[in-house]
Formats: C-alpha cells, sequence, structure tokens
C-alpha cells in the first residue's frame, strides 16, 4: 500500500491564516482517516477530496481542534447515506469532554427527535483501534491537563503527537522503528506546548530528523523553525509515509 499524509492546516489556535491543525491520513490517493476536525477543517477537506470525510480521530477537546464537528453532525445527520456512519474514534476519557464541548445542546435540531450521536458511529478507545485492517495506537501526551490529549501512532509509518509538551519517553517507544514524527512545535514553548528549544533539549540528536514541525505561531515562525534545519510541514503538503509494519497490519 501507498500511504500519505495531507496536512490541511498547520496554525496554532491564533493562527488563523495557516488553518488549524489537522491532517488526512490517505491509502492509494485516497483519504483513509482525518485527524481533528477544527473551524476550518471541514471546508478545507471538502475542497481537496470533493467528499466529506467518512472516519475522524480526535485527539483532543480544544476548539481549534473539534470545532467543525458539529457542521459535520449537521452534513451527516441530513444525509441518509451518512447519518450514524461517520466513524468518530477518540480516547474514552475524552467522551466526556467531548459531550459538554460539541454535544450537549438541548434539541439539537428544530424539529426534535435527534441526539447529536445520532449523526455519528462513536468508537471510544484506549490502547488504540482498527480502522480499514489498521491497528493504530493511541497514547497520552503532555498538554495542559493530564489525560486530555492522545497522540495517535501507526507503527512502523509515522505518529502525530497531537498538542503537546515533549513526550521522549513515548517516542522512544512509538517511534522507535523510522517512523515519520508530526510533532507539535512552535518558536518558543509554554506549559501546553512545545518550543524548538525544548525539542533540542528533550529529543537525540538521531531522532530529530525525522521530525516535521506543526501547530507554528505564523510564517514568520515556521521559516525561523527551517532556518534551525527543521522540516516544517505546510498547508496543503503531502508526505509520503513509509508502509506500516506488517506485524499489525491484516492482509487486505
Amino acid at each position: 500500500m501507498n500511504l500519505s499524509l495531507r496536512f490541511l492546516g498547520v496554525g496554532a489556535a491564533q493562527a488563523v491564516e495557516l488553518g488549524s491543525s489537522g491532517a488526512v491520513l490517505e491509502r492509494d490517493g485516497e483519504p483513509l482517516l482525518l485527524i481533528d476536525c477544527g473551524p476550518e477543517t471541514l471546508t478545507t477537506y471538502e475542497k481537496v477530496y470533493g467528499a466529506l470525510p467518512r472516519a475522524v480521530y480526535v485527539t483532543h477537546t480544544h476548539m481549534d481542534h473539534v470545532g467543525g464537528l458539529e457542521r459535520l453532525f449537521y452534513r451527516a445527520y441530513f444525509d441518509p447515506a451518512l447519518r450514524g456512519k461517520v466513524r468518530l474514534y477518540t480516547h474514552a476519557a475524552l467522551v466526556t469532554h467531548l459531550q459538554s464541548r460539541v454535544a450537549d445542546y438541548p434539541d439539537v435540531v428544530a424539529e426534535g427527535g435527534a441526539n447529536f450521536w445520532d449523526g455519528y458511529q462513536l468508537v471510544p478507545c484506549s490502547r488504540g483501534f482498527w480502522h480499514e485492517r489498521l491497528w493504530f495506537d493511541v497514547f497520552p501526551t503532555r498538554h495542559h491537563m493530564p489525560m486530555t490529549s492522545f497522540a495517535l501512532a501507526l507503527r512502523g509509518s509515522f505518529v502525530w503527537t497531537g498538542d503537546t509538551r515533549p513526550i521522549p519517553e513515548m517516542l522512544a517507544g512509538y517511534a522507535a522503528h523510522g517512523e515519520t514524527v508530526a510533532h507539535d512545535c512552535g518558536l518558543a514553548g509554554n506549559p501546553s506546548h512545545t518550543g524548538v528549544d525544548d525539542l533540542e533539549r528533550e529529543y537525540p540528536a538521531a531522532l530529530r530528523p525525522r521530525f516535521v514541525l506543526y501547530h507554528y505561531g505564523s510564517e514568520a515562525d515556521g521559516a525561523a523553525l527551517a532556518a534551525r534545519g527543521y522540516r516544517i510541514a505546510r498547508g496543503g503538503e503531502r508526505l509520503a509515509l513509509a508502509s506500516p509494519n506488517p506485524d499489525v497490519v491484516l492482509e487486505a
């Protein structure tokens, strides 16, 4: 199989011009899994693929990562072919946060008779999940509060950190076989996000060339990260990935 990661947006929450951070895992050129769904993500997704996503993984519930889920609900619920069939994968610890952030609204449609989750097939997970015969690992990151943000990994292929401080102890296992690592990184770190100095202090030099940095604060910040020798993600970019570890992939 040919896998790629297409970045739909690469910006931090305030960097509207860069788009909400999110990407699509593609297989043989077709969309397989949308990672996060910020306020503008659905518009970008439809421009690229001409259709709605059939599967979404949510890393955490800050609105720049889930702000598009209400719009996706309406599109799916009123389409008989999609109602209840858009898979939404997320860690079980996030379900209550998702409910309070995007689903807990009285009479989600004016006609009544609908629940927010009727638009989706909600699939909570803990260690990970199967999707389209691929096993995806899910693990906690260091963002905001403990157990509120979770990375995604496809062994041998890629890791998507989501929003995080450095997590060398996690990547020592989940990025141990040459995986490309899409890592949250701005020019300066803070208590919820990684800065470039954090990368250089906490990660081994051998791992850093596999990083592709996103969630930076501006075009100027991205240029400064690139000037320091790092590869930065850009909106619309498609990144070729290695095939996943065959030990965790079933034959189609």
